[in-house]
C-alpha cells in the first residue's frame, strides 16, 4: 500500500512538471511570434491586388510599420489575387474603411509583406471585411528590366555622338562647328570685355554714371506715370476711374447684347437673313444669278460684254463720245458770242455818241472825218 502511494505521487509530480513545461513552451512561443497573439485575439480581414510578388503564407501584415497579424491565405480570383490576413482585434479602430492596404517588402531580397494605412477617420471594418486595395508598386524584377532598358538607350546614346550623329555628336565629331563655337566664345570674350571698358550703349549703361542716372529718371517717370494713373489723374486715369464712362460702356455692351439676341430671334433684316432660309436662299439665288451675268460679262457675251471685251467697240464709243463734247463745246461758245454781240454794238453806240460830243459840226453836204479808231467814215449830210 504505501509503494502504491508512492508511485502515484511521482506520477502527479510527471504530470505537474509536464504542465510546466507545456506552459512554459507555450510563452516561449508566443513571445517568438512578437504580437500575433492567439487565435481567440485576432481577426480576419481581405485585399485584393493583381499580384502577390513577394508574399506567401506568413507573411508579415504591418499597420504604419508596426507587426500586428499575418497573410493566412492566398488565393486567385480571376486575374487577381485575394489575401486573407489575420490581425490582432486591439488593431480593429485603427483599420477601417478609409484605410489602403499596400505591398510592401522586409528586404531587397524580394520578401514581401502588407502595409495598411492606419486612420481613425473612416468605420472599423467587420471580420472578413475588404480593406481597400492602394497602388501595386512595382516589382524588382521590373525596375531592373527598366534600369536595362536605360542601360541599352544610353549606350545608342553614346554611339550616336560619336558617330556624329545630333548636334551634341556633330560638336564633338565635326572640327568646323569646333571651330565655331570657338570663334563664338572668342567674340563673346571681346563684347564682355567691350562691355567693362564703357564702349557701346549697354557699356555706357555699366560704366557711366549719368546714363544710369538718365535711366533711374525714365524709371521714375514711369512710376509717377502709373501712379497718377492709379489716383485717376488725366484723361487715362478718369477713363479708368470715371464712374460714367463705366456706366457708358455698360450701356454699349447692354445694346450690344440686345442687338445680338434680336439677330437671333430673327428680327429685322439681318436677322431674317441669318435665321430664315427662304431670304438666305433668295439671297444665294441672287449672287448665283450675279456670279453668272459677270461670267457672261468676262465672255464678251451681250452690249456690255462686247463693250468689255471688243476692242474696236469702244474705240468707236469713245470717238463718239468725243465728238459730242466738241460739238457741245463749240454751240457753248456761239451762245456766248450771240449774247456778247448786242452788248459790242451798245458799246460802240456809246463811244460814237460821246466822239460826236467832242467833234465839232460837219459842214452842209458830204461831210468826211476820221473816227477815233482810225477808219475814215462819211456821214449823211445834214439838213
Amino acid at each position: 500500500m504505501p509503494r502504491t502511494r508512492s508511485l502515484a505521487w511521482s506520477e502527479l509530480k510527471i504530470g505537474v512538471l509536464t504542465i510546466v513545461a507545456l506552459g512554459i513552451a507555450a510563452v516561449a512561443i508566443f513571445t517568438l511570434t512578437g504580437t500575433k497573439g492567439f487565435f481567440w485575439q485576432r481577426y480576419s480581414l481581405k485585399t485584393r491586388f493583381p499580384n502577390a510578388i513577394g508574399l506567401s503564407i506568413g507573411s508579415p501584415v504591418r499597420v504604419a510599420g508596426v507587426e500586428v497579424g499575418s497573410v493566412k491565405k492566398v488565393e486567385l480570383v480571376g486575374e487577381e489575387v485575394d489575401l486573407i490576413l489575420e490581425v490582432n482585434k486591439d488593431q480593429r479602430n485603427l483599420i477601417t474603411t478609409a484605410s489602403v492596404a499596400k505591398l510592401g517588402s522586409i528586404s531587397l531580397l524580394g520578401e514581401g509583406a502588407v502595409d495598411i494605412t492606419p486612420s481613425t477617420k473612416g468605420t472599423p471594418l467587420p471580420e472578413w471585411g475588404y480593406v481597400t486595395p492602394g497602388r501595386t508598386p512595382k516589382a524588382f524584377a521590373d525596375i531592373a528590366d527598366q534600369a536595362s532598358d536605360g542601360i541599352d538607350q544610353m549606350n545608342g546614346l553614346l554611339r550616336d555622338l560619336r558617330r556624329g550623329r545630333g548636334t551634341a555628336g556633330r560638336l564633338i565629331a565635326d572640327e568646323q562647328l569646333y571651330v565655331e563655337l570657338n570663334r563664338f566664345v572668342a567674340t563673346a570674350g571681346q563684347m564682355t570685355r567691350e562691355l567693362q571698358q564703357g564702349r557701346g550703349t549697354l557699356g555706357r549703361l555699366l560704366r557711366d554714371p549719368k546714363a544710369a542716372e538718365s535711366l533711374e529718371m525714365s524709371l521714375s517717370n514711369v512710376e509717377e506715370l502709373t501712379r497718377r494713373i492709379n489716383d485717376g489723374e488725366g484723361s487715362l486715369g478718369q477713363l479708368l476711374h470715371d464712374e460714367a464712362f463705366s456706366q457708358s460702356l455698360t450701356g454699349a455692351t447692354s445694346n450690344l447684347k440686345d442687338i445680338t439676341e434680336r439677330l437671333n430671334r430673327g428680327d429685322g433684316t439681318a436677322g431674317k437673313l441669318m435665321t430664315d432660309s427662304t431670304l438666305f436662299n433668295r439671297f444665294n439665288s441672287v449672287t448665283e444669278r450675279f456670279d453668272v451675268l459677270v461670267a457672261k460679262l468676262n465672255e464678251g457675251e451681250g452690249t456690255a460684254g462686247r463693250l468689255l471685251k471688243d476692242k474696236q467697240l469702244y474705240e468707236n464709243i469713245n470717238g463718239a463720245v468725243n465728238g459730242a463734247t466738241r460739238a457741245i463745246t463749240l454751240a457753248r461758245r456761239r451762245a456766248r458770242a450771240e449774247r456778247a454781240r448786242p452788248r459790242r454794238r451798245r458799246r460802240a453806240a456809246r463811244r460814237s455818241h460821246r466822239g460826236a460830243k467832242r467833234c465839232p459840226p460837219p459842214s452842209i453836204g458830204d461831210a468826211r472825218h476820221i473816227s477815233r479808231r482810225g477808219r475814215e467814215t462819211t456821214r449823211e449830210p445834214m439838213v
